[in-house]
């Protein structure tokens, strides 16, 4: 008897490939997003965080229009060539999008701007790779989870991800136990994936998410101000935007 067709698997992680049209109808946006504003800025992020950037593009949805990811597709749009650009000058802004970068465009003045982004540095966990700013010890006796208010003991349930993590930990009452303080990472040097996730764990954040914005265009004269900023690290750089993520940050 043959197989029925309603009986097929189908697989819900598959994600669908961009279209041509798809990429299409985002150049046509990003084109029409130059003609709307006064300002094109170009940025790259550090310690790199979705939803902080969701969390910028919420605080600007009246003012200003963010892009980021997809550079090839922003590029583009925007054109690298005084031939191709969309339009006067902005071909200068193309030609520096390079690895993760995004485009912001506003009306508001360009002291605001820097200063609004200076000013925006959540803190957040810190990744492999990063390197530690401070020097932390887990002191002797229950483990602490120290983002709880107030702090509490990690539940026995998770003694075993604990020690999998390099903690010699003990059982004592059903908690899991230090008999002597643990050097959990030194100030300075690289952390490791174990160290990461135990930081993150108990609630040590160590990163900080910050943009640096690079240039910008300026709509009534096409002219171009390179931004003197702090320029980011690379172990700053890397971040959690893969295709969907970045289409959301895009797309919204």
């Amino acid at each position: 008897m043959p197989k029925s067709k309603r009986a097929q698997v189908v697989s819900l992680t598959k994600v669908s490939k961009k279209t041509r049209e798809h990429k299409g109808a985002l150049i046509q946006e990003l084109q029409e997003n130059a003609e709307k504003w006064e300002y094109c800025w170009l940025f790259e992020v550090g310690n790199m965080r979705n939803a902080h950037l969701k969390t910028v593009r919420k605080l600007w949805k009246d003012s200003a229009r963010m892009f980021f990811g997809r550079g090839a597709v922003m590029a583009k749009a925007l054109g690298t060539t005084p031939e191709e650009e969309c339009r006067t000058g902005i071909h200068k802004v193309g030609k520096q999008i390079k690895g993760q970068v995004g485009l912001f465009f506003t009306n508001s003045e360009p002291d605001e701007v820097i200063s609004w982004f200076d000013d925006f540095r959540p803190d957040d966990f810190a990744r492999a790779g990063n390197k530690a700013t401070r020097t932390v010890v887990i002191p002797e006796g229950p483990v602490m989870q120290y983002h709880s208010v107030p702090p509490e003991p990690f539940p026995h349930n998770e003694e075993p991800q604990l020690r999998k993590l390099g903690l010699r930990t003990v059982m004592k009452k059903g908690v899991p136990t230090l008999d002597a303080p643990h050097e959990l990472c030194q100030a300075g040097k690289t952390l490791t994936p174990e160290q990461a996730q135990l930081l993150k764990l108990i609630g040590e954040k160590m990163a900080e998410f910050k943009v640096r914005l690079i240039a910008r265009w300026i709509a009534s004269n096409g002219e171009i101000v390179q931004v003197d900023n702090m320029e980011i690290s690379s172990e700053e750089q890397g971040g959690e935007v893969g295709d969907d993520a970045a289409e959301d940050v895009m797309s919204e």
